[in-house]
């Protein structure tokens, strides 16, 4: 399987997994292989946020997950809701967790990658290490090492939010995502039917009622 060869097959509507939601924001857990938002094609408009809004009005994208990561995904249901949060994931008042399974054994208990990422242009969407990119932040924590299969749970950290980043991070460690088709070894990509990539937490202040929220959503995996 490469990025070349990958067709879109949503996985089948069961039902939205409620993580929160009040009269200002929606949170769900978006399984993997589904679109946050359409794609251009006719096949590619069923996502996330239509699975949504057929359930609720006004639903507003926030913010997006790779087609392949699972996990929390933030909906405003009005436009006061979503210029706040807007600020707030500009301001990077949002804090998110992820957790995922690497190929090999990760040395080091904690560290942080700084490796400025820009768009690989000839193989998009892939993305690149460049020194001419934009500046972009992971902190990494080691939760499990499991010496029988060779790979190691981590928890990541985004310090900041580019696309692909923690993909592209963790193939610049050494230590790629297992299962991912743009990013992994052979090896590393075999290892897995799917993408180990999730993300499990998400917090910050509510904006509209300033109650701090604290999204928790274990992975499958």
């Amino acid at each position: 399987m490469s990025h070349t060869s990958i067709t879109y097959q949503p996985p089948k509507h069961t039902g939205l997994d409620i993580l929160f939601q009040d009269e200002h924001l929606l949170a769900v857990n978006k399984p993997t292989g589904l679109l946050s938002v359409p794609g251009n094609s006719l096949e590619k408009q069923d996502c996330m946020v239509s699975r949504c809004q057929a359930e609720f009005e006004h639903i507003l994208i926030v913010h997006r997950l790779d087609m392949l990561t699972s996990g929390i995904i933030v909906f405003a249901r009005n436009k006061a809701a979503l210029r706040a949060m807007n600020k707030l994931f500009a301001e990077r008042e949002v804090s998110k967790t992820y957790i995922a399974i690497v190929d090999g054994i990760v040395n080091n208990d904690e560290g942080e990658i700084n490796q400025p990422l820009m768009a690989d242009w000839p193989n998009r969407p892939k993305q690149k290490i460049d020194a001419e990119g934009k500046a972009s932040c992971t902190q990494y924590q080691v939760l499990h090492r499991d010496e029988i299969s060779q790979t190691t749970r981590i928890k990541l950290t985004p310090m900041t939010g580019r696309s692909h980043q923690l993909r592209v991070h963790m193939m610049w460690l050494g230590h790629p995502i297992l299962g991912d088709p743009f990013y992994a070894t052979d090896e590393a990509l075999h290892k897995s039917e799917r993408l180990l990539l999730h993300a499990s937490e998400l917090a910050f202040v509510h904006p509209m009622t300033n109650q701090p929220i604290n999204i928790h959503c274990p992975p499958a995996f």
